[in-house]
């Protein structure tokens, strides 16, 4: 057979291969070399109308684009991008995928071995490209008849099973020899090895499944049921949050929640009132910490299980070391809502139920505290007091998505958010690729979206705004324009080059960015206008920038202000 043929039998094959293992969304970047894999992603999808393709020209965006698919889908997703820089430019979202443990299949074109190190146009050593970052390879040959179809469906077949196991990024490096397309001959002979596989549509390769031992913890709960104890969730899904308040309700037990949790509770704001030692005390007393989820922003709860002395228990579905304190406990490798059913059905009553509740009224005082700290007037427009009124910002329908930096601790500080299905890149946490995350989770989960972040984050991904144009679903985007990175207001920084060499002042607004995307466009003026405008968009077909102008340096010195008045007041 010509290359031109065997090119695209071994990317029809591995195409295939997904296919079986739960894969819907490809996102495909423009490319010559990736073509044999671009054409045969076509094919499938003219064979199977559940198959999506997703395009995007900027390899970086459109790796964050197939994050937010499988962060919302919870299923794997394949990317096709061409050989050289376009490679190296999934690393950002590969890094996240490996923190976060979202599935994707990274089908990288390369140039055949050949064309390696030789001065060949747009050829580099691909070849470990990700580092450890990509939980599973597959250096491929340049396809050849020599070499079975049975070992190419057992390779892939054998990675997208422990890629089921571990989650993360399953990198798949195919070098094609020209010419890369072409009129296609006959494979039946070539294929006859594998003939009864294609008439199927089962996984080359199956596997049994491996089950979660809980019966040390189950044993343990009998005891420290009756203990004074503390739930902590993290990154949750609405039904494992729903799972874990049911737990709660038995329990009676301070439940204090993440933003990612998807929905607050009764204890929030515990950022800002742990600062407040009469509080810390209180929950000092606790005797046990059940953790579900991973990747809590608030620092002050951070330090807080960091010099707990109790039992100490984390729950995550994915192994890996996931306490950056590094203290003694028990790590438990299961769903969350499977580990938090099976806790709750062996609960009894509690002598120490409700010992806690002093935190509820604790917090109360501080969110009253707030409101009056912010001023009564819904004129006032600045980053508290949108965190403050955020919750009224969310209508019924939408999802949210949370940007980093500033974004999501304001709100981990000051909201309390409804139960609402919520999403953020708290992995890395870095601000590369939120809006095209943003824009995968919707096209995933098709209902509106609310998304909140920052203007040094927004103009890092602006890229990414082509995604959201022509979009059929309203999609609201907040973008706080404080000219610069804000966040560098509350950490460490030298002062004196604070401006030049952090903040990085930019003196740019988004109605031009909003114009060439052909997005809608406000900018309100006051808190009142703002709410009516967001909750406007999330039910206007489309996106629309929101664009909130706010004053340099005014968060970090009201943070501060808040701080001081929260730990010296009387909340008990």
């Amino acid at each position: 057979m010509k290359p031109s043929t065997i090119n695209r039998i071994w990317a029809r094959l591995i195409l295939m291969s997904l296919q079986r293992a739960g894969v819907k969304d490809i996102c495909i970047a423009p490319g010559s070399r990736s073509t044999p894999l671009t054409l045969e992603a076509e094919r499938l999808q003219s064979a199977d109308s559940s198959i999506r393709l997703h395009t995007h020209f900027d390899e970086r965006g459109l790796g964050f684009l197939a994050l937010g698919l499988a962060k919302a889908s919870n299923s794997p997703v394949a990317v096709i991008v061409t050989s050289g820089t376009a490679v190296a430019n999934l690393l950002p979202a590969v890094a996240e995928s490996r923190l976060t443990r979202e599935k994707l299949v990274l089908l990288t074109a390369d140039r055949p071995a050949e064309l390696i190190q030789c001065g060949a146009n747009q050829a580099i050593s691909q070849q470990g490209i990700f580092s450890e970052h990509a939980e599973v390879t597959s250096f491929l040959p340049s396809p050849a008849e020599h070499i079975s179809p049975a070992w190419l469906l057992s390779t892939v077949s054998e990675g997208l099973h422990r890629q089921s196991e571990l989650g993360g990024s399953y990198h798949i490096n195919c070098p094609f020899p020209e010419p890369l397309y072409g009129e296609m001959e006959d494979p039946s002979s070539y294929l006859e090895p594998v003939r009864t596989w294609l008439k199927s549509d089962k996984p080359y390769l199956s596997f049994t499944p491996s089950q979660a031992d809980l019966s040390q913890p189950l044993r343990d709960w009998t005891k420290f049921q009756h203990e004074k104890g503390v739930l902590v969730v993290g990154k949750a899904s609405v039904s494992e949050r729903q799972a874990i308040d049911a737990l709660a309700q038995k329990l009676h037990w301070p439940i204090l929640c993440d933003p990612q949790a998807s929905q607050g509770s009764a204890f929030a704001g515990f950022d800002v009132w742990l600062q407040n030692p009469s509080c810390l005390e209180v929950l000092k007393q606790a005797d046990v910490i059940v953790q579900f989820g991973s990747r809590l922003v608030s620092k002050r709860l951070g330090l807080f299980i960091n010099q707990f002395e109790g039992n100490y228990w984390l729950v995550e579905r994915h192994p890996g070391r996931l306490d950056p304190s590094h203290r003694k406990g028990l790590r438990i490798n299961a769903p969350l809502a499977d580990m938090a059913l099976a806790l709750s059905d062996i609960t009894r009553d509690n002598e120490h139920a409700h010992w806690a509740d002093a935190l509820v009224v604790a917090s109360q005082q501080y969110f009253e505290r707030l409101a009056a700290f912010n001023g009564s007037s819904d004129e006032s427009l600045s980053e508290v007091s949108l965190a403050a009124d955020f919750s009224h910002w969310l209508s019924k329908e939408s999802e949210l998505f949370i940007g980093n930096s500033m974004a999501i601790r304001l709100l981990d500080m000051c909201s309390q958010l409804p139960e609402k299905a919520v999403f953020a890149n708290r992995g890395a946490s870095g601000i590369d690729g939120l809006i095209a995350t943003a824009s995968g989770v919707q096209r995933s989960r098709q209902r509106p979206m609310l998304m909140l972040m920052g203007d040094t984050s927004a103009l890092y991904d602006l890229n990414s705004l082509a995604l959201l144009a022509n979009n059929p679903q309203p999609f609201a985007l907040i973008i706080i324009n404080n000219d610069g990175g804000g966040i560098f207001d509350m950490l460490p920084v030298p002062d004196q080059n604070k401006e030049t060499f952090y903040r990085m002042p930019h003196g740019i607004d988004f109605s031009h960015a909003a114009a060439m995307f052909g997005l809608n466009y406000v900018c309100p003026s006051s808190l009142e206008t703002a709410r009516a405008q967001c909750i406007d968009a999330q039910s206007t077909p489309g996106t629309t920038v929101i664009e909130l102008k706010v004053g340099a340096g005014e968060c970090g010195k009201a943070l501060k202000a808040l701080f001081g008045e929260i730990a010296n007041a009387e909340l008990l």
